[in-house]
């Protein structure tokens, strides 16, 4: 039995290894590997996959060597749009190398557009850019509601923005203020609060309710992933608490809170706080796949689940995803003819499947079958 070869250490100070490149290309980022591979790589003459291509230039800026360093550094920013066009979209290359390309592309407003649109770039990249970006760029930016509500720099840089318009600091400040965020820093967020709620809100501001801050605090138990479950008793106090959060608070909570926080804020019923859960960078297969399962799941939930490559590839998801019926049938078609015979034919014959996905899943199982037949 053959052992797989270990993964090489990152370099120093870079956040992720070289486990995403296939085997035969990870010396060309190896810290102990000859300079001129690593040059090779640096320069751009190592066949990869776009996406790829990007993870090692970066790990590459991180290379013990000056030239190295500056080679790789020269090279992303000269790539071709045939790499960067689809790489850039691609929600599964590591977050920091998408923020890494954002600082370095920002004044391309067509890479930085689609950089701000994955999902994966993280939201201080975001709040870095928003403070000088174009006028376009900042209303696709102002229109990502959960980024403004789970990283509140990026209103302030918003509201510092020469070139975002006056209407869009004050649709941005209107939402921000309804949905419970407080920034006493900001006069364009005090204005906002003046303009919904009146004069009295300057000197009375509205109950806000618990903070994620407090919430962590008085519950040490959804603060770690390995902690004990909750009693009882407990998780329904947590449960009273959260009911009270503005949404707002409840984002802040999905992102730092652990899987007890996450189960009961996957169920509110404001889709950007179920989002905030699914987004989480803490969130496990476990829970991706009880909402897969889950046919009373938020349907923008659902498919952020099956458009992830990484998750759809865990075939107890992908089975689940086929089953719930709020999955739209073109999905559901083309996870089917990945499928084996057996499970195709389980499909067929379980009554607790969408009657559509069932007579499809028959449909595809007396296809493969007929040539047999005929033999």
């Amino acid at each position: 039995m053959t052992t797989a070869a270990p993964v090489p250490p990152a370099p120093a100070g870079c956040p992720f290894n070289s486990e995403f490149l296939p085997p035969n290309m990870r010396k060309h980022v190896d810290p102990a590997a000859p300079p001129p591979l690593r040059m090779m790589a640096a320069k751009g003459l190592v066949p990869l996959g776009p996406s790829d291509m990007l993870g090692a230039l970066f790990m590459l800026t991180f290379d013990a060597e000056q030239n190295v360093r500056d080679t790789a550094a020269k090279t992303a920013s000269g790539l071709p749009d045939k790499i960067l066009g689809s790489a850039l979209r691609d929600e599964g290359v590591q977050a920091p190398v998408l923020g890494w390309f954002l600082g370095l592309l920002k004044a391309n407003d067509t890479y930085s557009e689609i950089l701000v649109l994955n999902a994966t770039t993280p939201d201080e990249a975001v709040a870095d850019v928003a403070a000088t970006c174009s006028a376009k760029l900042a209303e696709i930016i102002g229109q990502n509601q959960l980024r403004l509500l789970r990283h509140e720099d990026i209103v302030r840089k918003l509201c510092t923005n020469p070139n975002a318009s006056q209407a869009l600091v004050d649709s941005v400040c209107d939402f921000a203020v309804r949905s419970g965020l407080t920034l006493a820093d900001v006069p364009q967020m005090q204005a906002a609060r003046v303009r919904l709620f009146g004069p009295q809100a300057v000197q009375a501001p509205p109950e806000q309710g618990p903070t994620a801050e407090e919430v962590l605090q008085d519950f040490q138990e959804v603060q770690e992933e390995s902690a004990e479950p909750m009693e009882e008793g407990k998780r329904l106090n947590l449960t009273q608490r959260i009911m009270k959060m503005s949404i707002a608070e409840k984002i802040k909570l999905a992102t730092l809170g652990n899987k007890e926080a996450r189960t009961l804020l996957i169920r509110d019923s404001n889709k950007l706080v179920c989002t905030a859960v699914i987004r989480s960078p803490r969130i496990t297969d476990g829970e991706v796949l009880a909402t897969a399962t889950n046919r009373a799941a938020n349907e923008e939930v659902l498919r952020i689940v099956y458009n992830n490559r990484e998750w759809t590839k865990n075939m107890k998801i992908k089975l689940a995803l086929v089953k719930n019926p709020k999955v739209p049938l073109t999905v559901v078609m083309k996870f089917l003819n990945t499928l084996r015979d057996n499970e195709l034919k389980d499909l067929a014959r379980d009554r607790n499947v969408p009657s559509g996905v069932a007579a499809f899943a028959k449909k595809l199982v007396d296809k493969k079958s007929a040539p047999k037949e005929e033999k």
